[in-house]
């Protein structure tokens, strides 16, 4: 996708123009800095600057760069705020921030993927507080019901990403297999087709990682007409479908047809054997697509939609990742001054830019629509991500869910019964 950036940021310069977002806020040159509580700065006299602190998750290795170049133009232009932005890692974002709230220093701003327990905790304020209403109208609906909780939405979407499965031609042509799987049974038999052509080649990836086994749940529960939750919202773990869809994935992988240790070869493992032709098809985020055609001979490869068990519906999994506003008891200056950091990240020039940059998909109308006049395949993938599951992240419980289901599949690979380890956790979790 980056090699699309030119394009991208020509189109958003037309688009700017009639897009209903801002472009950069004029300076905010409000007098006194943010109230007391949960570490934020007393009022300082008046005339002083708004002090702003954010904490931000690291994508990628561009990332502490892009948020250092954000703050210094965004320093410039609101010559009444102070923006410091923290730049932490996801292995140890987690750790920085709850320590922080424990200790009474929650920062202003945190963009983050969960959000559930901060607002069981009420440590956050309601999004629409802190973000204009241009802005506000940018972003896909569905995005922003993703943090809807008893009515009320508490955080917004900075980017997103889809899931589609992924697959080697040569490999699948090779080993005559005909038809791109749609079926489970399909995929199973192409798995087999491959192995008996090729053992060196792994013939289907899976990830059941601390990092991304829920999403390995997702796609088998998600297509074979199982769910985390009931149309009631409430939690369905050991359903029978669940139950067929954990049995279905661990069997693949107990007869050979998989990529060797499920539970420690990540997502990224993964794309790199797919990337080098020893692993024939896997699913993946729209990253791949980038990360394939950035290598110096790339591999030809398709992308489909995830298989689904005979008679069911195929079902992408998108993700999305937030910006939620600590209640650090605000001034109206502060909140103005959260209301134009909002409006400055969105800008449609420079949130595209963001997106691509970090290889992810947008998470407003403008974005997408700049994404998909630059470049064709980003539009069907923008297609996928709008009409994607999504994790139940809004459940408080959530966090121990995503763990518990990782556990499940976990055990299930060193022999567990599959039944009764789904058993445990829906009483784990529902009582």
């Amino acid at each position: 996708m980056k090699k699309m950036l030119a394009a991208l940021l020509a189109a958003a310069m037309s688009l700017s123009l009639v897009a209903c977002g801002t472009s950069n806020p004029p300076a905010n040159n409000s007098g006194s800095a943010g109230g007391s509580g949960s570490g934020t700065p007393d009022p300082a006299p008046s005339g002083d600057k708004v002090a702003l602190n954010v904490i931000a998750a690291q994508y990628g290795d561009l990332t502490k760069d892009w948020w250092a170049q954000f703050q210094n133009d965004f320093n410039a232009a609101n010559e009444g705020i102070d923006l410091k932005v923290e730049v932490v890692s996801w292995n140890d974002i987690y750790t920085v921030v709850n320590t922080r709230v424990a200790n009474n220093a929650a920062p202003d701003i945190l963009n983050i993927d969960t959000f559930a327990d901060y607002v069981g905790d009420d440590l956050l304020r309601p999004i629409k507080d802190f973000v204009s209403d241009e802005t506000y109208a940018k972003f896909y609906p569905a995005f922003l019901e993703q943090s809807n909780i008893d009515g009320t939405i508490w955080a917004i979407p900075d980017l997103a990403s889809a899931r589609a499965m992924y697959y080697n031609k040569d490999i699948l042509e090779a080993a005559g297999v005909d038809k791109v799987p749609a079926t489970w049974a399909e995929l199973k038999d192409a798995c087999q087709k491959i192995k008996a052509y090729d053992a060196e080649v792994y013939p289907w990836g899976v990830d059941m990682t601390t990092d991304e086994g829920q999403a390995c749940f997702a796609y088998y529960s998600w297509t074979n007409g199982g769910d985390f939750l009931d149309a009631n919202g409430t939690w369905t773990l050991n359903s029978p479908e669940n139950v067929e869809a954990v049995e279905y994935i661990v069997g693949l992988v107990k007869d050979g047809l998989t990529n060797s240790d499920p539970a420690t070869q990540t997502r990224y493992d993964l794309q790199e054997l797919f990337a080098a032709g020893k692993v024939a098809m896997m699913i993946g985020p729209n990253q791949i697509t980038s990360y394939v055609e950035g290598k110096e001979n790339p591999i030809n490869f398709g992308i489909a939609s995830i298989p689904a068990n005979e008679g069911k519906s195929t079902s992408s999994v998108g993700v999305m990742d937030r910006f939620m506003v600590f209640d650090n008891e605000d001034t109206d200056d502060k909140v103005e001054a959260i209301k134009t950091f909002f409006d400055f990240f969105y800008e449609d020039t420079r949130y595209s830019e963001w997106v691509i940059m970090e290889n992810f998909l947008p998470a407003t109308s403008t974005g997408g629509e700049i994404m998909a006049a630059a470049d064709p395949d980003a539009a069907s993938w923008i297609e996928i991500v709008g009409s994607a599951k999504f994790y139940p992240t809004a459940q408080a419980k959530w966090a121990d869910v995503k763990q518990g289901v990782i556990n499940v599949e976990q055990q299930a690979l060193l022999g567990g019964n599959v039944q009764e380890l789904l058993d445990a956790l829906q009483t784990q979790i529902a009582g």
